[in-house]
């Protein structure tokens, strides 16, 4: 899952949209009971389709619904699971965090929990560099998804590829076929552009040494490059690489929070911060938050005044007036603004309200 799978899901329309949640497991034996359950909420989701459709106009739906969870692979889920299904879609989408079990019909689907896990998952890209093919994964923790749309997975097609090398006399074989790779990882990296554009993560790069070499060397992405992983892996399984790449994804994640950290330190001396979530909320819709710093378990059920920039805590967050959750809401409004998101443990902003934002002025 990623911000474009969200949007898309977001946006779209039509009656009916079926929304089935869930909490999942990740290890036997309690992953047992997760089929069982799916196919409860299925057959309850059917139910109340036929009660307000006929068979035949219920038909489309229903196939795609059995046909999702008829699909779905037990052994590799995480903690929460979500099916979205209509007439003309339908996806599965596995969460890092546990949700609770719900069947919404409606005009359009329910996205609060993937908002939430977006929001609050430590995700990142993966390119895998080879010449059959290099392949992308969208990555939460060790979770590894592939992506098969933008081009993706990429084959070498081209000389010292899928075609022969020329031949000849004079013909320098080994600059030739290095200045054939170069032309390759152009494409990738021309592939990857829209993706990194969409939802800005940090990107692994993994490969043997002169892919990366080269790579690096061609990228306009160099900056977004967190670490490296070198070695064939041309043909390792998802959830191989998934494993290789977290250990040293989450070391450069606790490095950039003790960076963060610093860099708080530096604009309480400017005056370039706030840090009550009041303060914070305006700002964030007012433009002026460059990094917003908050604590992975902070939640904050609030009701918003007739200006949008002012809000008061709220006791119920399923009151009719009331947002389930202000930070997820600021979070979303920072991004959208161009601005940064970093994840810290619970408790390192416990002087600060769990939460800070380092102002552009």
């Amino acid at each position: 899952m990623n911000r474009h799978d969200v949007t898309f899901l977001q946006e779209f329309k039509g009656y009916p949209c079926v929304t089935i949640t869930l909490p999942t497991h990740r290890s036997f034996p309690e992953n047992k009971q997760d089929p069982v359950r799916v196919k409860n909420l299925v057959q309850e989701a059917g139910t109340r389709l036929l009660g307000e459709f006929s068979k035949r106009e219920a038909q489309t739906v229903l196939q795609r619904l059995e046909a999702l969870a008829e699909g779905i692979d037990y052994k590799h889920l995480q903690d929460g699971l979500v099916l979205c299904v209509s007439e003309d879609f339908s996806s599965a989408f596995k969460l890092p965090v546990t949700i609770p079990e719900r069947v919404i019909i409606d005009e359009d689907f329910f996205t609060r929990d993937l908002v939430f896990a977006l929001n609050r998952s430590p995700r990142y890209w993966v390119l895998v560099l080879s010449e059959q093919p290099t392949r992308l994964f969208e990555a939460c923790r060790d979770d590894l998804s592939e992506i098969k749309d933008g081009g993706f997975p990429i084959v070498h097609e081209g000389p010292g590829g899928e075609r022969p090398l020329p031949g000849g006399r004079g013909v320098n074989i080994g600059a030739y076929r290095d200045d054939q790779h170069r032309n390759f990882f152009r494409q990738v990296d021309e592939a990857l552009a829209p993706f990194l554009k969409f939802d800005p993560l940090p990107l692994v790069v993994v490969g043997v040494d002169r892919y990366i070499a080269f790579y690096k060397e061609i990228s306009a992405h160099k900056d977004a490059i967190m670490t490296t992983l070198t070695g064939s892996h041309d043909k390792t399984p998802a959830h191989e690489i998934g494993e290789l790449v977290w250990p040293l994804v989450k070391a450069n994640f606790a490095e950039e929070r003790r960076q963060m950290l610093e860099e708080l330190d530096n604009a309480i001396g400017e005056r370039k911060y706030v840090s009550t979530i009041g303060e914070i909320w305006r700002a964030a819709h007012e433009g002026r938050g460059r990094i917003l710093l908050v604590e992975e378990g902070f939640h904050y059920p609030a009701r918003v005044d007739e200006s949008g920039l002012n809000i008061t805590a709220a006791e119920d967050s399923t009151a009719p007036d009331v947002i389930d959750d202000a930070v997820d809401e600021i979070i979303e409004e920072i991004l959208d603004k161009g601005g940064r998101v970093v994840f810290m443990n619970d408790g390192e902003l416990e002087a600060f309200g769990r939460m800070a934002l380092i102002l552009r002025y």
